[in-house]
């Protein structure tokens, strides 16, 4: 059975699986999808179009298929899908896709720290960690394992391969291939993500 706090705001349309709870002043829209044993805490706000799966953590003031950033919008139907057992932190905002019918997608086992942005149409691979204050532009992808350090910033359509971690403050305008690490701006090359590496094997 879910565990809804009065004071919280679902719509009637809202597929609630058994086993969520749904803090006090949070807002669930219609068109929107939960998973079991998914935790919303106080004052989130899940947008039309939000396909959220199992066990994941949703923290306070987080926004999740936020409209796109993005002025050639005009209400389009478009959806956020997040997998399972992932942690959003508090004031992360996660847009849905400026696309009618697309995606933006989030695999499982991720961590979005504290007031990181992921924008409209992005991929995000599986056991990603995006440190706090990160900012994603849309239609970037983030293969699996990548960890991309406090206040990165990556430019629209770049793709992050996997298993890549990138430096803190560093800015990231050109594609990233697998297994490196990465810092600075303009960017440059570290040398293998050995730990990261070992962490896998």
């Amino acid at each position: 059975m879910s565990k809804i706090h009065p004071s919280a705001i679902v719509s009637p349309e809202a597929k609630i699986s058994p086993g969520v709870e749904v803090g006090a002043f949070s807002i669930i829209e219609n068109d929107v999808e939960i998973g079991e044993g998914t935790i919303v805490h106080n004052n989130v706000t899940i947008e039309a179009g939000a396909r959220i799966g199992k066990n994941n953590i949703i923290y306070p003031f987080s926004v999740l298929a936020a409209i796109p950033q993005d002025l050639k919008f005009r209400g389009q139907h478009s959806q956020l899908v997040i997998g399972d057992n992932n942690t959003i932190r508090e004031f992360v905002t996660i847009s849905r896709s400026t696309i009618e019918g697309n995606k933006t997608v989030v695999g499982n086992n991720c961590l979005f720290m504290a007031n990181s942005h992921t924008g409209h149409d992005c991929i995000i691979g599986n056991n990603c960690i995006v440190v706090n204050s990160v900012a994603l532009a849309g239609h970037v992808v983030l293969e699996d394992y990548v960890v991309l350090g406090g206040l990165v910033g990556v430019h629209q359509f770049v793709k992050i391969g996997k298993n890549v971690m990138v430096g803190a403050h560093s800015m990231v305008v050109k594609d990233i291939p697998p297994y490196g690490l990465f810092s600075g701006n303009p960017l440059h090359y570290e040398g293998l993500n050995i730990v990261g590496l070992k962490r896998r094997n």
